[in-house]
């Protein structure tokens, strides 16, 4: 009788049987997963670690289009001039550091739900992650009373984003409202990077801060 812990592959011929155990290394009646199991479970301890990369990229992002522009700036470049230097340089950054970040996710082998679940997110998230940099240049234009639509690289981007969202738009809401899913895209993605940044940070400043004091009964 076949043990039942063992798998038999046999093609019914007279060639060797070959015996492969799955059952290594196990305490004796546990089952084994399965491969089924382990292609499908999603670790969710992944997706938090990459929820609080992304929410130090997008912090990331923000604090270099504001440094280099306010950086140039000072340096006497026009506002215009120093926000065309940042946002590409910020965007290029951002996306390198996001395709690595799937590369190194596919190569390490987690399970593929894992993958799948990973690679989705950065899909949904690569805008609002590249608003980021946007975001720095609309705040610096604010304080300088200057309107950032004169810069190259911001009408470039809303321009991009737009071709994105309007069919999507155009089909929901009907035609007409392209400046209306604009202002809510700059709405939503500022509300998640702050969400992801305040989770990414938030741990960080409790320690600084130290033990809440025990109340005393």
């Amino acid at each position: 009788m076949r043990h039942p812990d063992l798998f038999v592959r046999s093609n019914q011929s007279r060639e060797p049987i070959t015996v492969i155990r799955l059952d290594a290394g196990r305490p004796p009646g546990e089952l084994h997963p399965g491969a089924l199991g382990s292609v499908v479970m999603i670790n969710l301890g992944h997706l938090k670690r990459r929820l609080g990369q992304y929410g130090a990229l997008w912090l990331a992002g923000f604090g270099l289009a504001l440094a280099i522009i306010l950086g140039g700036m000072a340096f006497g470049l026009d506002l215009m001039v120093a926000a065309d230097m940042a946002l590409p340089a910020a965007w290029a950054g951002q996306g390198l550091a996001l395709a690595l970040g799937l590369a190194l996710t596919w190569a390490r082998g987690p399970s593929l739900g894992t993958s799948l679940a990973l690679t989705l997110l950065a899909l949904l998230l690569v805008l609002p992650l590249l608003w980021a940099p946007t975001a720095a240049a609309v705040v610096v234009a604010f304080f300088a009373d200057r309107s950032i639509e004169y810069s190259t690289a911001y009408a470039a981007f809303r321009i991009g984003v737009s071709r994105l969202l309007y069919p999507a738009s155009e089909a929901i809401f009907g035609p007409g409202l392209i400046q209306t899913i604009w202002q809510g895209f700059q709405i939503a993605a500022s509300v998640v990077g702050f969400l992801s940044a305040l989770a990414n940070l938030w741990p960080r400043l409790r320690r600084l801060l130290g033990p809440e004091p025990a109340v005393e009964g």
